[in-house]
C-alpha cells in the first residue's frame, strides 16, 4: 500500500493547523483481465473480484457464510412461489441517482431475459416475474417452489435502469455504474482496472481511496510483485509459492477451503469421449490424489461429485474414483482408433497449468492423444460455451456458484438447458429440476445423490477435487478469505 500525505497537496499553511490525513491505495494482482465488468454478463473470478466492489447485490453473505441484508433489508416468503423483499432506502448510484425498487425489478428482468443471454441465466431462470409493491418493496415470483432462491440472490447485482437503457449494454460494460463501496475509474485494456472509493456509500467503504486490479498472468511475477512491495495482495498462488513467501516477514499467506470444484469437462458429442468406455479410461488414468497431495498441497481434497462439503446437496457417501493406469491402458488398447483421435484440452492462464499439464500427461500415458490449447479467459469461456460441434474435446475448469447450494453447480454443468453443460440426459434433467423445486430438504438431498451417482458411473464429466484458495498479502493487510472467494475491499483493514 502506498501512503500519500494529502497535507502535502494542501500546502504548508494547512499542514500547520490540520492533522495529516493519509490517502491509501491498494494494488491487487489477478491472474487475468476481467472478461466483463457488467455483473449480468459474466461469472468468473477475475471479473467477480472487481465488479463485486462496484455493485451492491440484493443480499450477501458475511464472512461466516450467513445470508445477510445488502440492498434488500428484509424478506418474507409469502407463499411457495412468492418472495417479498424490502428495498433499502437512501442508496444512490455512483452518478448520484437514487437506487429504487424499479431498478431492482429491472435487474431481475434483465438477467432472466433469455434474449439478453446472461451466462448466469440458468441460476435465475426459476424467477418468472418481478414487480414493485407499495413504495419500497419488490415481489419475486418463481415457477414453483425454489428453495435455493435466497442463495442465488446473493449473486444478483443491482444495475441502474436509466443508465443501462441510455448507454446500452456494451457501453455500460466499459464504464459500469453501480451503488457499491467503490466506483469505476478507468480500464486500461490488458493492464488494469482502477476503482475509487465511493464517499457517499451507505455502508462502510473500507480503508482505501484507490484500488488497482492488475492482470498478471504469470504466477511467479505476481509473487515477485508482492515481495517487492509493488502489489499488496495477489491471487491464485500455489503451495510452492506459499512456502516461498512464508520466510518473508513483510508478507503472509492466507488460505481457506472453498466451494469450488475442479473438474475435466468432456465433449460427449465428439470422439473419443462420446464413447462410455473411453470416458471410463480417462477417469481411471487420472491420479486425483497425486494431483491434490503431490502437486497442489494446499488442502485440496479429491472429489467424485460436482459438489463440495461447503454445498447443501453434497453426499459424503459417494465413493472416490479409482485410479488404475493399467486398466485404462487396456481400454485404450482395445479401442486404438478412438484412443488416437486428437483431443484438445482447453485451458486459460487463470488455471494452475501444472494441473492441466499433469492431466494431459496422465491421459497420454494411458494411450490418448491429448494436446493443450491455452487461450485468454474470454476466448476460453466462449469455447466451453460453444456448440458441441465447435467445442473442444476436453476442458479444465473450476466451478463455484458462490451460493453454497448444489443447485448452483450441478444445474449449470449438467442440465441440458444450460450453455455450460455438455450433458443431455433426461433423467438427470428431471432430478435436477426436482431438487431445485422441492421445499423438502430430504427430497433435494436424495435427488442430488442420484445425480452424483449417475455422473460417477457414466463419467459424464470428471470431478477432480475441492479447491483451496491461497492468497499472498502484505503483512499489514487484514483480509479473511471465505469459501465463496469474495474479495470485498470494504471488509479489509490495515493493521496498525
Amino acid at each position: 500500500m502506498k501512503y500519500l500525505s494529502k497535507s502535502l497537496l494542501g500546502g504548508i499553511a494547512l499542514a500547520v493547523f490540520v492533522s495529516p490525513a493519509f490517502a491509501r491505495d491498494i494494488t491487487i494482482d489477478l491472474a487475468g483481465e476481467p472478461s466483463s465488468l457488467d455483473p449480468h454478463m459474466q461469472w468468473n473470478p477475475d471479473s467477480y473480484y472487481v465488479y463485486r466492489n462496484i455493485f451492491d447485490n440484493l443480499v450477501t453473505r458475511n464472512n461466516a457464510g450467513e445470508i445477510v441484508p445488502q440492498i434488500a433489508t428484509d424478506w418474507e416468503q409469502k407463499s411457495d412461489t412468492e418472495l417479498l423483499l424490502t428495498i433499502r432506502e437512501g442508496v444512490t448510484f455512483h452518478d448520484g441517482s437514487a437506487l429504487t425498487p424499479e431498478d431492482v425489478v429491472y435487474s431481475v428482468k434483465r438477467i432472466t431475459n433469455p434474449d439478453f443471454g446472461s451466462p448466469q441465466l440458468g441460476q435465475f431462470n426459476q424467477i418468472t416475474d418481478a414487480k414493485v409493491v407499495g413504495d419500497n418493496q419488490v415481489s419475486l415470483t418463481t415457477a414453483g417452489a425454489y428453495p435455493a432462491l435466497m442463495a442465488q440472490l446473493v449473486k444478483l447485482s443491482i444495475v441502474p435502469q436509466k443508465v443501462v437503457e441510455e448507454v446500452g449494454d456494451e457501453a455500460f460494460n466499459t464504464k459500469p455504474i453501480g451503488s457499491g463501496p467503490y466506483s469505476f475509474d478507468n480500464w486500461k485494456r490488458g493492464v488494469s482496472v482502477t476503482l475509487k472509493q465511493n464517499e457517499d456509500y451507505w455502508g462502510a467503504a473500507g480503508p482505501f481511496d484507490t484500488a488497482i486490479f492488475r492482470a498478471v498472468p504469470d504466477a511467479a511475477t505476481r509473487v515477485a510483485d508482492l515481495q517487492a512491495g509493488t502489489a499488496d495482495l495477489v491471487v491464485s498462488i500455489d503451495a510452492d509459492a506459499g512456502a516461498q513467501l512464508s520466510s518473508n516477514p513483510s508478507v503472509k499467506v492466507l488460505s481457506a477451503p472453498t466451494e469450488r470444484v475442479g473438474y475435466v469437462g468432456l465433449n460427449l458429442d465428439k470422439p473419443p469421449f462420446n464413447d462410455p468406455a473411453m470416458r471410463e479410461a480417462a477417469s481411471l488414468a487420472i491420479d486425483r490424489l497425486g494431483i491434490t497431495e503431490g502437486l497442489l498441497q494446499a488442502g485440496e481434497v479429491p472429489m467424485a461429485q460436482m459438489a463440495s462439503p461447503a454445498h447443501f446437496g453434497y453426499d459424503p457417501g459417494i465413493a472416490l474414483f479409482e485410479y488404475d493406469l493399467e486398466k485404462a491402458k487396456e481400454i485404450t488398447a482395445a479401442n486404438p482408433d478412438l484412443a488416437s483421435t486428437p483431443a484438445v484440452l482447453a485451458t486459460a492462464p487463470v488455471f494452475d497449468q501444472r494441473i492441466v499439464q499433469a492431466i494431459q500427461q496422465m491421459l497420454n500415458d494411458a494411450g490418448f492423444n491429448v494436446s493443450i490449447s491455452m487461450t485468454d479467459m474470454p476466448t476460453y469461456l466462449n469455447i466451453v460455451r460453444s456448440d458441441p460441434s465447435e467445442n473442444s474435446e476436453l476442458s479444465f475448469g473450476r466451478w463455484s456458484c458462490a451460493c453454497q447450494d448444489a443447485d448452483g453447480i450441478t444445474y449449470p454443468t449438467l442440465h441440458s438447458d444450460s450453455a455450460w453443460s455438455r450433458v443431455n440426459v433426461p433423467e438427470i434433467d428431471v432430478l435436477l429440476e426436482e431438487a431445485r423445486t422441492s421445499l423438502d430438504p430430504e427430497v433435494r438431498r436424495a435427488a442430488y445423490s442420484k445425480v452424483h451417482q449417475m455422473v460417477r458411473e457414466n463419467h459424464y464429466l470428471l470431478p477432480l477435487y475441492q479447491a483451496a484458495v491461497l492468497y499472498g498479502a502484505s503483512a499489514d493487510l487484514e483480509f479473511e478469505p471465505t469459501a465463496n472467494e469474495s474479495m470485498f475491499l470494504n471488509r479489509m483493514s490495515i493493521a496498525n
